[in-house]
């Protein structure tokens, strides 16, 4: 009797082994016998192989289909430029046409950004002759560039 109760009793020196017995102990207690599964929901080894090698077959159509497809849509497409972040400073005035041309496309039925907007203009703007980009360019007023004082 004094043997068993030596085991369960963790030794003064060594705090670990006390832990390791507890722990063994408990871990015996807490053990659930596997849950069981109906026949119908088990899949029998054969299947198992079967299911595998169909599956796997789908996955190498698909990446065939895929290799075909990048190679057409690769020659077809064409190289986007890079997106640069800019800021600038306007008057508020300017500012407000933007808004107010977002209004008139979306009275068109078109929606529309103002990056978008200013890209049109800068489209039209290159299709203009020299001299009446100068006149338009120089009929602007200068703005103090940088970030605007709090107000």
């Amino acid at each position: 009797m004094k043997a068993a109760t030596e085991k369960a009793a963790p030794a003064k020196g060594n705090s670990s082994a006390g832990k390791t017995a507890k722990t063994a102990s408990t871990s015996a207690k807490t053990k659930q016998p596997a849950a069981k599964t109906p026949k119908a929901a088990q899949v029998q080894p054969a299947e198992k192989v079967a299911n595998a090698a169909n599956v796997a077959k789908d996955v190498k159509n698909v990446k065939e289909a895929g290799a075909k497809t990048t190679k057409d849509e690769k020659a077809r497409r064409v190289k986007k430029d890079k997106v640069v972040r800019d800021s600038f400073t306007m008057p508020k005035s300017d500012y407000a046409k933007l808004a107010e041309l977002k209004q008139r496309c979306l009275d068109g039925g078109v929606s529309v950004k103002k990056s978008e907007l200013l890209r049109a203009g800068l489209t039209l703007l290159a299709a203009v002759p020299p001299k009446r980009l100068i006149a338009a360019v120089s009929a602007l007023d200068t703005v103090k560039t940088g970030r605007p004082a709090k107000s």
